[in-house]
């Protein structure tokens, strides 16, 4: 599978309507399936090799509109890799401990360890998205100077230059937008109030946020635009169609994994002889 259609290391001529929200290619399910399971056991070993190896880590950023598949593209794509290495993190609105420190203090504590994925299922990106379109950065209770018009594009900054310094400590950036139409998000919706076992999915806030769709666009254009960098970069996935939404998130994480190119650690000479006097023992 060639992901680097969804690929973008550069934001500068970046358009979001350019992107399909459903895929140009199909494939059986059965070819699915069968990708899937080939993807989630090279994950797997490589997950192994990294976390034994423990020189890089790796941050997995999920970001897309409500009912676009968060949730069951972490669940499929991760299933069956080693739990002692994984970490997932849902970042929902700021608690009021949050919001008396800097924007990116509450993410400080979820980076992933060399060693480790960590998975934040929505990120600081909700701080140039939400707060830019509902501009709740003008009722934070901070200096005059620190919430005028240009918070934003200043954010814009603050987020590549912690993007970079996260890169240059060891962390590989992998940023995912599950790119969904207005459209599927309205059938996924009614499929939430129309079948109990989903209801619970559902929140009368889903419908506020849905009036606001357009405000959204431009807000995830704006970030993509923004912040695509060559170590940071970003996928605009198609999102209508699930299975193959969750192919080409396996293929970007396994991708991703190969680039660290982790090995299992090597013992020196000296250990390895040791070791064969532990064997004569046993």
């Amino acid at each position: 599978m060639d992901i680097t259609k969804y690929e973008i290391r550069d934001g500068k001529d970046f358009s979001l309507k350019e992107y399909s929200t459903f895929p140009t290619s199909q494939c059986t399910k059965k070819e699915r399936v069968q990708f899937l399971e080939d993807n989630r056991l090279e994950i797997q070993s490589l997950q192994s090799k990294l976390y034994a190896e423990s020189k890089a880590g790796l941050l997995i950023i999920f970001q897309a509109m409500d009912g676009a598949g968060k949730d069951g593209a972490i669940k499929y794509v991760m299933s069956g890799v080693n739990p002692q290495g994984v970490r997932v993190h849902n970042f929902k609105v700021p608690n009021s401990t949050e919001l008396a420190h800097d924007y990116l203090w509450r993410v400080q504590s979820c980076l992933p360890e060399r060693g480790i994925i960590a998975i934040f299922n929505r990120s600081y990106y909700e701080d140039i998205l939400v707060v830019k379109v509902h501009e709740l950065y003008k009722n934070l209770n901070i200096l005059d100077r620190c919430k005028d018009s240009n918070t934003i594009t200043k954010r814009y900054g603050h987020i590549c230059n912690f993007e970079e310094y996260l890169y240059d400590n060891g962390i590989q950036l992998v940023k995912i937008f599950l790119n969904l139409s207005y459209e599927e998000q309205g059938k996924r919706f009614l499929r939430r109030l129309d079948r109990p076992d989903k209801n619970w999915k559902f929140s009368e806030g889903d419908i506020k946020e849905r009036g606001y769709w357009n405000d959204y666009q431009v807000a995830y254009e704006k970030a993509i635009m923004a912040t695509a960098a060559e170590n940071a970069p970003w996928y605009v996935v198609p999102a209508d169609n699930k299975p193959y939404a969750r192919m080409i998130v396996s293929e970007i994480v396994k991708k991703s994994l190969e680039s660290i190119n982790p090995e299992y650690p090597r013992v020196s000479k000296e250990h390895a002889k040791r070791l064969m006097e532990y064997r004569d023992k046993i």
